[in-house]
């Protein structure tokens, strides 16, 4: 099995050779829109044009073709102001549409970027011109929304400077894209994921591991688990559907042997945007010897809070800031979820000071907690002291009820959800470290006298990982009627998930103002990771007509979790 950890920068350095050699017997025309790779440079301004093309990579030590913006991998990081209009123009020299959408830019649904909700998409050899006005700011990103585009390194960085002083201190920023990458066509991952679920994942279980929980927990105990696994057709060590097996994890578009730098003066306070760009995979980050203050979450200021480690889900952004004391290199250290395999950056004062790589945690099995039982007494006990808050913020209000099938897409069924906003996930769970719960983001604005919602609509995120098949409500995309949302109104939105993945889900064109039990400082996101097994509420302001997508972040569940929303 090849890990990142395995890609040596001998292979590194051999696989450039072969690249050379391949772009030589390569005609740099506009019938192939093939182009040379680019370091990625960040573009600033009001007015920016943009090409998609195919272009000559060399990640893993052997060439293949990547997706990019200006022959960038990632693309170029676009650094705008707050109160700008900006114009974008985006031709495409693919042989293919595409499209370029700007997560979690507020915007004219027209501007948003989603082929078949918002636009035609981009046709091959045309331009599309995107503008509009700057109305936020802090770390963002963008990306394709054409088939799988993405995995194939269709994205980049946003940075939006705001108009008033930042509420903290620091003394230089950097931005840090993560992202993973395969030399295999994406269409070839997702047949394998369809023909065998777990086909990317070599961390199984054992008659030995049955053996150690007997001892540990009891026959019975032990057996009921087993049994309780089994019916859902689902492995409790299927962390992650998409592994190191085929994987490289980049950090700014380097494998772990480049390793990417950034260099500090002792006692600098240093910004890191953090952005989670990746196709499929969910990091856990932390620097070693150093302490993380998160000061942001998907582009909004949060009341500080310092932490050991962090979980970022796919589409995802954090801001935290760093003070290193000493002179000496620090790990930039992400693990993919399953702990397969990490991408790796340098903190550094000197260039040719190399910090000391981490080792990968073991991977965790998923629990009871994990497959919506509560059965493990401290899961209880943490489930019911975010109940209790979320009771107390939680007022009845009329429920809209929507279509719901249980069929054979739907194998998997949280029995007895929970909020668990202060459960750091499976692989974090008494680590030794400190790690960063949604429980923990307080909103620096203050939510005190937002509109309390009118309505609630419950969505079911479901599944049969067994046949890899994912819906919302048991439904799948091209079988479902739009959500409708009305224009003015304030909604709360529920998610049960009865599956046992993670999966972080995207709303296009509204905040999703989390409710964490702090009525008034309800921290504003994006993206929202649904747990396994769990529930997870939100409140949304409807205050964007036009047609959005609503959707998982991971790429290969995308094509059927996912609703389009109507706002009229």
């Amino acid at each position: 099995m090849k890990t990142t950890k395995q890609l040596s920068r001998r292979t590194f350095i051999k696989g450039i050779t072969a690249s050379a050699a391949l772009l030589s017997g390569v005609s740099l025309n506009a019938e192939t829109s093939i182009i040379k790779h680019q370091a990625s440079q960040e573009l600033s301004g009001t007015e920016f044009h943009l090409s998609i093309n195919k272009t000559l990579v060399n990640i893993t030590g052997n060439p293949s073709y990547a997706t990019t913006i200006n022959g960038m991998l990632p693309g170029p990081t676009l650094r705008w102001r707050e109160g700008d209009e900006v114009t974008i123009h985006v031709t495409n020299n693919l042989s293919e549409s595409s499209s370029i959408h700007w997560h979690g830019i507020i915007l004219p649904y027209q501007m948003d970027g989603v082929p078949g909700i918002s636009f035609d998409g981009i046709n091959p050899g045309e331009t599309f011109t995107y503008k509009f006005q700057i109305n936020q700011s802090g770390t963002f990103w963008y990306h394709s929304h054409s088939g799988f585009q993405e995995q194939t390194g269709l994205y980049g960085a946003i940075v939006i400077e705001p108009k008033a002083k930042e509420p903290y201190e620091y003394d230089r920023e950097y931005v840090l894209v993560l992202s993973d990458y395969s030399d295999e066509k994406p269409s070839s991952i997702y047949r394998k994921l369809k023909l065998s679920a777990d086909y990317y994942n070599f961390n199984q279980r054992t008659v030995g591991d049955f053996f150690n929980e007997v001892k540990e927990k009891g026959f019975l105990e032990a057996f009921y688990e087993r049994k309780m696994w089994n019916e859902m057709r689902m492995s409790d060590r299927d962390l992650s559907d998409v592994t190191a097996y085929t994987y490289t994890f980049l950090m700014n578009g380097k494998n772990p042997a480049e390793r990417f730098e950034a260099l500090f003066h002792k006692g600098e306070k240093i910004k890191l945007r953090i952005i989670n760009a990746a196709a499929m995979t969910i990091f856990d980050v932390r620097i070693p010897e150093l302490k993380l203050t998160v000061v942001a979450a998907d582009g909004n200021d949060v009341q500080p809070v310092t932490v050991d480690e962090f979980r970022i889900g796919v589409a995802e952004t954090y801001d935290v800031i760093v003070e290193p004391q000493d002179e000496k290199a620090y790990a930039i250290f992400a693990q993919s979820i399953d702990r397969s395999g990490y991408a790796l950056g340098n903190l550094t004062p000197k260039r040719a000071l190399l910090a000391d790589i981490p080792t990968l945690d073991k991977p965790q099995a998923l629990s009871m907690t994990d497959m919506g039982m509560s059965h493990n007494m401290s899961a209880m006990k943490m489930d019911m002291g975010t109940k209790k808050d979320m009771t107390t913020m939680q007022k009845s209000i009329p429920q809209t009820k929507l279509p719901i099938r249980w069929d054979v897409g739907t194998t998997m069924r949280a029995m007895n959800p929970q909020y668990r906003l202060d459960d750091p996930g499976v692989g974090l769970r008494d680590n030794g470290r400190k790690v960063l719960c949604y429980a923990d983001l307080r909103s620096l604005r203050s939510t005190k006298d937002d509109k309390y919602p009118e309505r609630e609509i419950v969505l079911h995120l479901t599944g049969n990982m067994e046949r890899y098949m994912w819906s919302i409500n048991g439904i799948p995309y091209h079988e479902a009627k739009p959500l409708e949302f009305h224009y003015g109104e304030r909604l709360r939105i529920t998610y049960i998930n009865d599956t046992m993945m993670n999966h972080p889900m995207h709303l296009h064109g509204l905040w999703s103002d989390l409710e964490t039990g702090d009525e008034n400082h309800l921290v504003r996101k994006h993206t929202i990771i649904s747990q396994p097994g769990s529930k997870i509420s939100f409140r949304v302001t409807v205050d964007a007509k036009g047609a959005w997508a609503y959707h998982c972040h991971l790429l290969y569940h995308m094509t059927d979790m996912f609703r389009k929303v109507v706002v009229s």
